[in-house]
């Protein structure tokens, strides 16, 4: 047999494994977002939005009128559930000003901006790097232990980000462990802070 044939017969056995494993891809793909919209009806009956990024990742759903409030999203007043104990954490910038004030419970937490500031969730990092890298990831990894079997449904971590317009009234986090809380801590400072840069640069 020639090189040229050994070589193309070489190449359709490939290709039928990369067929064979799109497939294979394609129908885990199909079983995931089953799970995933499982796992949001749960979030929504109990009474937590499920955030959603637009194809362009541009913004945040969850829009909150200050009139009118988001449906199934807490409030300030209830978020802290009878019992529990909340410590108030300021977020400040490296040079001491305030940005947020952070609200923590044994495993929530809800930020508030700091009066007279705005952050827009169009300004980045937030989008990219709040929301996708960290929410979003910290809610996938735990669909897929819900989809293993190895969390309740009722013990993912879910995430709410309650807007005025386009201006962020709150982010309120729920079913997070410690080691999370710290890693939230640090990136929601970190994220507010160049958010804070960003603005004062283009006032």
């Amino acid at each position: 047999m020639s090189q040229d044939a050994e070589r193309i017969k070489k190449l359709i056995a490939f290709k039928k494994k990369l067929e064979t494993r799109i497939e294979e891809v394609d129908s885990e793909l199909k079983e995931l977002q089953a799970t995933l919209e499982t796992v949001n009806s749960i979030l929504l009956e109990k009474g937590f939005k499920q955030v959603k990024i637009s194809e362009e990742a541009i913004g945040v759903e969850a829009v909150a009128p200050k009139e009118e409030g988001v449906a199934g999203a807490p409030e300030p007043s209830s978020f802290q559930q009878e019992g529990e104990s909340e410590s108030v954490v300021p977020l400040k910038t490296v040079t001491g000003e305030l940005l947020a004030n952070l609200y923590l419970t044994e495993d929530s937490l809800r930020v508030v901006p700091a009066e007279g500031k705005s952050f827009d969730v169009n300004t980045p990092p937030f989008t990219h790097f709040l929301v996708e890298r960290v929410l979003l990831k910290m809610q996938e990894r735990d669909s897929e232990l819900v989809r293993a079997g190895q969390l309740a449904p009722e013990k993912i971590f879910c995430y709410n980000i309650v807007r005025d317009g386009d201006l962020i009234r709150e982010i309120v986090v729920k079913n997070a462990d410690p080691d999370r809380l710290r890693e939230l801590k640090s990136s929601i400072r970190w994220t507010l802070e160049k958010m804070y840069e960003k603005t004062k640069s283009q006032g």
